[in-house]
Parts: structure tokens; C-alpha cells; sequence
């Protein structure tokens, strides 16, 4: 039996994944929490083998608890399930420890399908994204937005960016100095083609479309 949290700031999320499961003879879910530092309370007193997480979560974004997982609970999988976009996300969070990305617009099969999945120790990837891997067109390298030139760090960072957070308390959640925050802001500037915060704040939430 696969012991699954869900990581959602919506509780309606976190009820509706439970009802899917709730009569599998496969999945159970264990758990759910609203924001990334709950995982960890969670974790210590309850185990879990595949956390299903959003990556827009409040108090730690679901990025930075992916790279923390990764280090200390490397044994439990976990597949993001966000509806962000999949061409700007999806191998970030992958590269970052991530087994999975999964579209909030899956249907019940597909989400049983991504979780058996991720929990056998495989990866999981929609067909899309797949194929183009396969064929060795990266994201980053098969179109011209801009955002797909972004590592994994600079999109954590432009996503804190979006919702308004300090270079202070960028600076606390990512666990590096301020000095290191502003140089990824005039790094995301020049890649993202502002000049100045006000644009770089504007373009980073055009990210949510």
C-alpha cells in the first residue's frame, strides 16, 4: 500500500485527492498539509512513500521543500501537481529532486497512473513533455520565451518574486544571503529584458499563465 501525502493550500484539493483514493486497494492517503514547512511537522510523525505537492505554497514555496526533501527524506518520491505551466515548471522541479510533474487537468486515472509510477522509482512525465525529451528538444532550448532560459534557482526565485516577497525573506526561505537574492534579480533583469523591479515584478506574474 502506498502511504500518500497531499501538500495543497486549497482544502478542497487535499479533500478531493483523499475521496479519489478512499476505497483503493493501492493508495492511501495519509495526510494533508496546506503549506511546504507542514510537510516536515508531518513528517516526523507519520511516514509517507510519494508526496504529491503544489509548488505555490505558502510559508516555503514548493520548490525549496523539494530541494530539502531531496536531502532529508531522499527515500520518499515526490511528484509535483501544480497548475502551472508544465513547459516552464516540469523539468526544473525535476532537476531539483522532483520524480514527477503532473497537471492539475489530469483525470483520475492519469493521477493513479503518475503515482504507481513515481512509486515503483520511475519518473513520470505527460506524453508531451516525454517526447520531447526524447528527441532531445529541451524546453529551454525549443522555444524563444525567455523563461525557459531561467535555472531552477532564478524561476524559484522570480516566483517568490511574484508574490511579493523581500529580499529579506527570499533571502530566509532559500537559506542564502540578501547579497546573493539581488544578484539573481539583476540576473532574472537581464535575461527577462527590464530594467528595473517594478517590470521584473510585473513579468514574474505573467509566469501564472
Amino acid at each position: 500500500m502506498i502511504k500518500l501525502l497531499v501538500v495543497d493550500s486549497h482544502p478542497i484539493i487535499r479533500k478531493g485527492i483523499e475521496l479519489l483514493f478512499v476505497a483503493s486497494k493501492d493508495i492511501k492517503v495519509v495526510g494533508g498539509v496546506s503549506n511546504g514547512e507542514a510537510i516536515f511537522d508531518f513528517l516526523k510523525q507519520e511516514k509517507a512513500d510519494v508526496i504529491l505537492s503544489e509548488i505555490d505554497l505558502p510559508k516555503l514555496n514548493g520548490i525549496t521543500a523539494l530541494r530539502r526533501l531531496s536531502k532529508e527524506y531522499p527515500q520518499i518520491k515526490v511528484l509535483m501537481f501544480s497548475s502551472q505551466p508544465e513547459e516552464i515548471y516540469a523539468l526544473n522541479t525535476i532537476k531539483a529532486g522532483a520524480s514527477g510533474y503532473l497537471s492539475k487537468n489530469a483525470n483520475i486515472i492519469t493521477i493513479r497512473e503518475a503515482i504507481m509510477k513515481v512509486a515503483e522509482g520511475n519518473n513520470y512525465l505527460s506524453n508531451n513533455l516525454a517526447s520531447k525529451v526524447a528527441f532531445g528538444r529541451h524546453i529551454s532550448k525549443s522555444t524563444k520565451s525567455p523563461y525557459k532560459k531561467l535555472s531552477t534557482r532564478e524561476i524559484e526565485v522570480l516566483k517568490l518574486i511574484s508574490v511579493g516577497r523581500k529580499n529579506k525573506e527570499i533571502a530566509k526561505e532559500l537559506d542564502i544571503n540578501e547579497k546573493t537574492v539581488s544578484t539573481y534579480k539583476a540576473r532574472l533583469m537581464k535575461k527577462l529584458h527590464v530594467e528595473n523591479i517594478v517590470d521584473l515584478i510585473n513579468r514574474a506574474k505573467l509566469m501564472e499563465f
